[in-house]
């Protein structure tokens, strides 16, 4: 089926592309790739990247699963796929082949298009440390290879010294996301919703790069950040703050980070 053929029926939403979809390969997903991609154009997308999870988290892709994402096209019927990882944040010692804290190895981070971090229970910080937790995403920011922090108010359950993150997000170029399914009352993290809107307004204060994602990890929900584009808006922060208000800018901005090699070939055809 083609996008010619599909009722977009999300084609006047102001967020044209989705930064944090999962897939059947973050074990505890529920569509593929061509599932997610064909939602994507039928809601009027541009642009998702695929952020499976890393294999910190049980059932999480190992890093072969993200060295061979390289298959996966980088245009689906004129949808820019971004691929992709949600790679753990982990504590010093832990045995996976970074220099940076997170799961995914270099090599392998350096070969995809977009990387994403993340703090998840049960891989190394489930004890509450602000310090420790501030100290290692702060060590995961400096990774050149990585994009955006996601869920960054989910500060309950990982405290953070929100002033020191946000300003490394903004030296190092790292994109704060608006965690949808921290902002939904039937959300994951529905409990952190308001300590993700303070994150969300003291960056956007700050001027650190911003986008608003879904966390779909059903083909249903890619594309819908509603109640979380909502309650932003309540609290002044205007849509256009958001990076993912186009394909254009999220490639602009992804270009001027570092080379992406696989990227650079796909845009190309």
């Amino acid at each position: 089926m083609t996008s010619s053929k599909l009722e977009k029926v999300g084609s006047d939403r102001p967020i044209k592309a989705d930064l944090h979809v999962h897939t059947v390969g973050s074990g505890h997903g529920f569509s593929t790739v061509c599932e997610n991609a064909q939602s994507a154009l039928k809601q009027g997308l541009e642009l998702i990247a695929l952020t499976d999870h890393g294999p910190a988290v049980p059932q999480g892709a190992h890093n072969w699963y993200f060295w061979n994402l390289s298959h996966v096209p980088g245009v689906y019927d004129g949808l820019i796929i971004l691929r992709g990882c949600e790679a753990n944040i982990i504590s010093d010692g832990t045995p996976y082949d970074s220099s940076w804290g997170i799961d995914v190895a270099d090599i392998v981070a350096r070969r995809l298009d977009f990387v994403t971090i993340g703090f998840h229970p049960t891989v190394g910080f489930d004890d509450g440390d602000e310090v420790a937790n501030t100290a290692a995403v702060i060590k995961a920011m400096q990774n050149p290879y990585v994009d955006q922090f996601n869920h960054p108010g989910n500060l309950g359950e990982f405290p953070l010294d929100v002033d020191a993150v946000i300003e490394a997000a903004i030296e190092h170029a790292v994109i704060l996301e608006v965690n949808n399914s921290s902002l939904n009352p039937l959300g994951a993290r529905a409990e952190s919703k308001m300590m993700e809107i303070d994150f969300a307004v003291k960056a956007y204060n700050a001027g650190a790069l911003l986008s608003i994602n879904s966390d779909a990890h059903h083909c249903a929900g890619i594309g819908n950040v509603e109640p979380a584009l909502s309650y932003v808006k309540q609290y002044d922060i205007p849509v256009e703050a958001f990076i993912n208000t186009s394909a254009e800018r999220v490639i602009k901005h992804l270009k001027e980070k570092r080379e992406r090699p696989l990227l650079a070939a796909s845009l190309a055809k």
